[in-house]
């Protein structure tokens, strides 16, 4: 600003020498001792124009532009939420490019240049706050993108974060349902040891059926029995006020930085809930902003005031008593699910986050994954087997088998197995043959059932005894006894007997 206003001043002395001075260009420069060139502007604008700014080498920085370039064009297609910050580009730069060594400062500024640049620039503010231990975690969902088994999914994430010690807990699921949210909460308090005193949430449907006037919220049935079980008190955020829980707003954000980029791979949604505690695990290590140390220590002092775990967990599942239809399933919801039950029988159903089971006289007969879909079927070929041997002709067409074939249940190993059965009995007489040994895998496990019946096609066998014998083989299995050294038996020698003795008795009885 300083040399800005001294050429503001130089340029009105350098006017003024030419109106009412000397009047000449070349008088004026001489005068003043400046360069003509500069004359010239002075009589152009009273104003200096703005110097232009030197393009300068960045010798460090230049082999790395191509590489953040490419990430920051990737975020554009990448989830909002799911974009490097120019901290995570320094950390992968250390990771994967260890050859150049830059500074973080240098790499901000190139960063917010891009991203200023490609429209990816947003800020937000948060309001530190102080929270005693053990009196408050604040709860939130928000939607993170993980590739499971290949699959892009969109996973709905609960996270728990403690307002004292910083310390959060994150569990994905497909959908943000009621069981989901109350599985999730218990698995919380288990990972911090106990229970909070308060919990702060969003007006969500899981808990809030109706927002009231004020701070009133006529809440769910379930949501209230299950907070009268753990025993803490629940507090809603004004609608459409986020800040009003503004430290898992933020954790949010840390952690999606720091664990969802890249996009997470997984096999299934059990594996990366798996990394998703370890990630949880890690960033009790980190010493957040305010604090005067790591999480994970603040953790283990908070911990000694929450509230006790109760013995028993809640009874997360949603129960109902459907019957048995002609097709061997019951409805539930919009869905229907097999089970080895006769129709017409009365079952008990519950259903969790993830799975659901039938029970039947306090006895459980049949568990599923949970289906979201509506109008869907979930058979298991297990749940027909007593059928079948009846009626061996509906195997091949059944929708149970085509579903089993679409999860990989059914190798081609069955089929070139079943059809060697066919050719050697007949088709039905094959067929039978063929479902009885799915009934001793159903019994055994199919995993040693589909090593059975390959290790008998190995052999160029297609009979069904090889494949039973086999199943049967590791059962008929006897431990050897343990070898014994040779010698070792001479403690038990006893002297020979004398006959002779024997002899003379016989000798007298006669």
């Amino acid at each position: 600003m300083k040399r800005k206003k001294a050429s503001v001043e130089l340029f009105e002395t350098i006017r003024r020498a030419y109106e009412f001075g000397v009047g000449s260009i070349q008088g004026v420069a001489r005068k003043l001792g400046v360069h003509r060139r500069l004359v010239r502007e002075a009589l152009a604008s009273a104003v200096p124009a703005e110097r232009k700014q030197r393009q300068r080498e960045r010798p460090v920085l230049g082999p790395l532009v191509a590489f953040i370039d490419a990430i920051l064009v990737a975020d554009k297609q990448a989830p909002r939420k799911q974009r490097h910050t120019a901290h995570r580009i320094f950390v992968r730069i250390r990771q994967e490019r260890p050859e150049c060594a830059v500074a973080e400062p240098s790499i901000r500024r190139y960063v917010r240049q891009r991203k200023a640049a490609l429209g990816l620039l947003a800020r937000e503010t948060f309001v530190p706050q102080s929270y005693d231990w053990g009196v408050e975690a604040q709860v939130d969902w928000y939607e993170a993108y993980a590739d499971l088994d290949g699959e892009r999914q969109k996973c709905q994430v609960f996270t728990m974060r403690s307002m004292a010690s910083g310390g959060a807990f994150h569990r994905a699921y497909l959908h943000a349902t009621q069981q989901a949210f109350l599985e999730a909460h218990e698995l919380a308090f288990a990972y911090f040891g106990g229970v909070f005193r308060r919990l702060r949430y969003d007006n969500l449907g899981s808990a809030v059926k109706r927002v009231v006037r004020g701070t009133r919220r006529e809440e769910t049935q379930r949501f209230i029995a299950f907070r009268s079980h753990w025993q803490y008190e629940a507090e809603f955020c004004t609608p459409g006020e986020g800040h009003e829980k503004g430290g898992v707003e933020g954790e949010v954000g840390t952690f999606r930085r720091n664990h969802w980029l890249p996009v997470p791979e997984a096999a299934d949604l059990a594996a990366l809930n798996a990394a998703l505690l370890v990630g949880c695990r890690q960033d009790e290590e980190r010493v957040p902003d305010g604090h005067g140390q790591a999480v994970g220590v603040g953790m283990a002092i908070e911990r000694e005031q929450l509230l006790s775990l109760a013995a028993e967990g809640f009874d997360l599942s949603e129960v109902s008593f459907p019957t048995v239809d002609k097709l061997g399933r019951v409805k539930v919801r919009t869905n229907a699910y097999s089970v080895p039950v006769p129709t017409g029988t009365v079952v008990q159903v519950k259903l969790a986050a993830a799975a659901l089971s039938v029970w039947q006289a306090g006895r459980l007969v049949a568990e599923h994954e949970r289906c979201y879909g509506r109008y869907q079927e979930v058979l298991n070929l297990e749940h027909y087997l007593a059928v079948l041997v009846r009626k061996p002709g509906a195997l091949a067409g059944s929708t149970p088998l085509l579903q089993w074939r679409q999860l990989g249940r059914w190798p081609a190993s069955y089929d070139l197995f079943w059809q060697g059965l066919i050719e050697r009995l007949g088709k039905q007489a094959g067929t039978k043959e063929m479902i009885g040994l799915l009934q001793l895998g159903r019994l055994q496990g199919q995993q040693a059932l589909r090593r059975a019946i390959e290790a008998t096609l190995a052999l160029g066998s297609h009979d069904s005894a090889a494949v039973r014998h086999l199943l049967a083989q590791p059962l008929l299995e006897r431990e050897r006894p343990a070898m014994i050294e040779l010698g070792a038996l001479a403690a038990y020698e006893r002297p020979l007997l004398e006959m002779g003795a024997y002899d003379r008795l016989l000798a007298v009885a006669r």
